[in-house]
């Protein structure tokens, strides 16, 4: 299996970076896979978004819809993009732990 390494920490991941093992998730790898996404800081919008993806993900075991992310945050899908430079699947989801969406988030 694949592994990335941040900040001295190593992760196995699948093939396109998402997290091998979603349950090792915390707030620490989500900083830390922001940072290698090239997020520097988190700020309440970037943990509003993820904090939404992460508890449909535990309730419901798959990703969110965009459009409920954008209900329940307030924030347009451009502010999102602007959040989340590889988009809504590829960045929030790979920040927040889960596996690689299969649709649209």
């Amino acid at each position: 299996m694949p592994t990335i390494e941040i900040d001295n920490r190593t992760f196995e991941v699948d093939g396109d970076g998402f997290l091998a093992n979603p349950g090792i998730w915390d707030t620490e790898v989500a900083r830390l896979f922001a940072k290698y996404d090239g997020i520097e800081d988190m700020n309440d919008k970037h943990w509003a978004v993820v904090n939404i993806i992460r508890r449909n993900f535990e309730e419901k075991g798959v990703a969110p819809m965009i459009r409920v992310v954008c209900q329940e945050t307030g924030l347009r899908l451009r502010e999102i993009y602007e959040l989340f430079p590889l988009g809504p699947a590829r960045g929030a989801c790979r920040i927040a732990g889960l596996p690689k969406p299969d649709g649209c988030v």
